[in-house]
């Protein structure tokens, strides 16, 4: 690793604060040209967030900041290629001028190729992106707000998606949003399971970005070990007992440290081992990470002996 030469990208803004998603729409009406109508806003979530109503504090804020609202709702586990032309569609039928992911890595992560994919001067369809750099054009205003703390995907550049062959990546800077807005509040009702999956999740992405031998840089070393102090020391307590405001602020914050490690410094071996048990047998992410660690880690002491040292 060199000390001197690196390349080191991530979000332009980012907002930690309880209650932080009611501000979504102050924080979109520098970002959207005035029109002679109401500026209309895209909601990307999944059915599970809208049962537990954790979207409506953000709704509100959008409407109270003069915004019209759009939701897509239908966002899944993995999703799948027709979700983002579905709201694409949408979006373009609505005049959309600006999207908010809310939700987990797969809401964030469609929320990012609607916002470029719906951009007017776009021109470009979603099975040329595949890849690394391959849009050339821009986004619409992004807002990400994570609902788990474990996926990063509101500091990535990266957006996951499910072919009918495999799970195929976008990755580019244009998906780098605007703002990345940290509400521990809207994850105390993340059950305990998902809690522990998605805990694991965000301490692979930093211990793969601490070990890793690519792009690995004094930056994304940190973020790796501010991460892993803020995961490791309040996991536990999320698990056992959700309710603890404090601890969920930490956890998504040490989430999103190490999304901006991963993002700069990449995952390896744990995430390729992970990738096929999720796509072929429908395991969730923060699982396939946890069933894989261990293996990998005794396959390189280094992994092993680095983050037992951070820890």
């Amino acid at each position: 690793m060199s000390g001197s030469s690196f390349v080191f990208q991530t979000v332009k803004s980012i907002l930690c604060e309880s209650g932080s998603s009611r501000r979504v729409g102050e924080l979109l009406q520098s970002m959207v040209r005035a029109g002679t109508k109401r500026a209309c806003v895209m909601v990307v979530t999944d059915p599970g967030i809208q049962q537990a109503k954790l979207e409506q504090p953000c709704i509100e804020g959008l409407k109270s900041a003069d915004f019209d609202v759009v939701v897509y709702g239908d966002v899944v586990a993995d999703p799948p290629e027709h979700h983002i032309t579905e709201a694409v569609e949408l979006a373009k039928s609505r005049d959309v001028r600006a999207v908010v992911g809310l939700g987990g890595g797969s809401s964030m992560d469609v929320a990012k190729l609607i916002a470029y994919l719906s951009h007017e001067d776009c021109h470009e369809d979603l099975q040329y992106l595949y890849g690394v750099n391959q849009g050339s054009g821009s986004r619409l205003p992004l807002i990400q707000v994570p609902t788990t703390a474990g996926t990063g995907s509101e500091v990535t550049p990266i957006s996951i998606i499910t072919t009918p062959d495999t799970k195929k990546g976008v990755v580019m800077p244009q998906l780098l949003p605007d703002w990345a807005v940290l509400d521990g509040d809207l994850t105390l009702s993340v059950p305990p399971a998902v809690t522990a999956a998605t805990g694991i999740d965000a301490m692979v992405h930093a211990i793969e970005a601490y070990t890793s031998r690519i792009k690995k840089n004094v930056l994304s070393d940190l973020y790796a070990k501010e991460a892993l102090r803020l995961l490791g020391g309040n996991i536990r307590t999320v698990f056992q007992d959700g309710s603890q405001r404090q601890a969920r602020s930490d956890m998504l914050l040490g989430s999103m440290y190490a999304g901006i490690a991963f993002a700069n410094a990449p995952v390896a071996a744990v995430h390729a081992l992970a990738y096929p048990l999720g796509s072929n047998f429908h395991i969730p992410h923060g699982l396939s990470n946890s069933l894989m660690l261990p293996y990998v880690s005794l396959a390189d002491s280094t992994i092993f002996v680095s983050c037992c040292c951070l820890l």
